[in-house]
C-alpha cells in the first residue's frame, strides 16, 4: 500500500479565479496555499487526484433550465422547491415531470435545497479549467515523481446536481455516471492516507465528504482535511458544518497547510 495521495476537489478557475463565473471567496488564496502544499510535500505525495466539475448550459442548475409564467428565468442563487413547480411558479424546459421527481427526492432524502447558479464550468470553456496554480504544481509533482495525475469529471448529467466525487445528488439507475463510483472509492484506499482540498468547502466538499461516510467508511479513515484549502460558498457555510463536526468525531484529521506531511 503507497503512503499519501492528495485529492483536490474542483480546482477550476470559475471557482478559484476573482473573474471565476461562480467565484468561491477566499478561494484564491485557498489555492496559493494548496499549490504550496504540493511543492512543499513533492516527494511525499505518491498520487495526485483531481476532480473536475463539468456543466451543459442546460443544466438543472443553470437558469436557462427554468422559467416561469412570463418565459423569464429565474435569478443566480433563487431556491426552487417541489411546491414551487407544482403551483407554477417555476417550470423546466426539460424533462418537467423527471425535474419535478428530481426536487421531491431532494426534498425526501434530506439533500440540499436546489439552488440555481450562475453558468459554471461549461465543458471546454476556460472556466472548467483547472486553476493554473494548481495545474503547474501538479506537473511539476508528475515530472518529479514520474507519475501521471488522475483526472476524473463529474456534473455533465443535467438532471442532478453532482456536488459530491462519488455520485450525483439523486442518481439515476440508467446512467452510470451518476452512480456511486466503486472505482474512485478502490483506487483512494489504495493510500494509508488522502489528503482532501478543493472548493467549495460547504458543498462539493462536505458533499464528497459526506459521500464517504456513507458509502466508504473505511476511507474515512484515511481522510486528512487540509483546513486552510477551502472556502464556503458566501453564506452558506451552515450547510457543511453538520457534515465537518461528524467527521472530527469518526476521526478524521483536520491539518493546516503547512504541516508537513
Amino acid at each position: 500500500m503507497q503512503k499519501n495521495a492528495l485529492l483536490i476537489i474542483d480546482a477550476q478557475y470559475d471557482f478559484c479565479n476573482p473573474k471565476g463565473a461562480l467565484y468561491v471567496q477566499g478561494a484564491d488564496k485557498d489555492m496559493e496555499r494548496l499549490s504550496q502544499f504540493i511543492q512543499n510535500n513533492i516527494f511525499q505525495l505518491h498520487q495526485i487526484f483531481l476532480s473536475i466539475d463539468n456543466h451543459t448550459i442546460n443544466d438543472i442548475a443553470h437558469p436557462s433550465f427554468w422559467e416561469d409564467n412570463h418565459k423569464k428565468h429565474p435569478t443566480p442563487f433563487t431556491q426552487i422547491i417541489s411546491q414551487d413547480v407544482r403551483t407554477g411558479k417555476w417550470k423546466a424546459r426539460f424533462e418537467p415531470e423527471k425535474s419535478l421527481e428530481y426536487l421531491e427526492k431532494l426534498e425526501k432524502d434530506g439533500k440540499f435545497i436546489h439552488f440555481i447558479w450562475n453558468p459554471h464550468c461549461l465543458i471546454g470553456s476556460l472556466g472548467a479549467s483547472i486553476d493554473e496554480r494548481i495545474m503547474q504544481a501538479t506537473l511539476a509533482w508528475s515530472k518529479v515523481s514520474g507519475k501521471d495525475y488522475i483526472a476524473f469529471y463529474k456534473g455533465m448529467y443535467p438532471y442532478s446536481e453532482h456536488f459530491g466525487i462519488f455520485a450525483a445528488q439523486i442518481p439515476d439507475e440508467t446512467v452510470v455516471e451518476t452512480q456511486l463510483n466503486k472505482n474512485l472509492i478502490n483506487s483512494l484506499l489504495q493510500y494509508e492516507k488522502v489528503y482532501v482540498a478543493g472548493e467549495a468547502k460547504s458543498h462539493c466538499v462536505a458533499t464528497s465528504i459526506q459521500q464517504a461516510i456513507d458509502f466508504a467508511p473505511e476511507l474515512v479513515q484515511k481522510m486528512v482535511i487540509i483546513e486552510d484549502c477551502m472556502s464556503d460558498v458566501a453564506g452558506l457555510g451552515y450547510l457543511g458544518e453538520p457534515v465537518y463536526k461528524k467527521a472530527k468525531a469518526l476521526g478524521v484529521a483536520f491539518i493546516n497547510s503547512k504541516t508537513f506531511i
